[in-house]
């Protein structure tokens, strides 16, 4: 038996690729409106995150 078989037997499983489209469109969406509305003056700040000299942490 293929796998193809064992999917028709599930009821309603034609709408799974549909909210796996959606889910995929709408995070993809957030993150443009995120990366567009985001202050410029932080993304300079995380530019040079990796550029920075260790800082000595702290934490125990």
């Amino acid at each position: 038996m293929k796998f193809i078989n064992y999917l028709k037997g599930i009821a309603g499983v034609g709408i799974f690729p549909m909210i796996s489209l959606l889910i995929f469109f709408v995070f993809f969406l957030v993150l443009l409106i995120w990366a567009v509305k985001v202050n410029k003056k932080h993304i300079a700040e995380l530019e040079q995150l990796p550029l920075q000299p260790d800082k000595p942490d702290h934490r125990n």
